[in-house]
């Protein structure tokens, strides 16, 4: 193997900034990943739970009851 200076040196760092915005990056896909999951979970539990809601008779309202009083003597 030849030695040239292209391979004789280690390479230069990589700018902060650049390190930061693929981090950046990732974290951002990561999150708009998990908000889509969050969300379509909600919509099906919605779905589920306005299907069981639609499913179910309507029970009457209870009559409320009139509290006694008792007299005192």
């Amino acid at each position: 193997m030849a030695f040239t200076g292209s391979n004789l040196f280690k390479p230069g760092k990589a700018p902060a900034a650049d390190k930061a915005g693929a981090n950046d990056h990732s974290a951002k896909n990561i999150i708009a990943a998990e908000k889509v999951a969050r969300d379509k979970k909600t919509e099906k539990l919605k779905a589920l739970r306005l299907e069981r809601a639609a499913a179910e008779p309507q029970a009457p309202a209870p009559v409320p009851t009139t509290s006694r009083k008792t007299r005192r003597p």
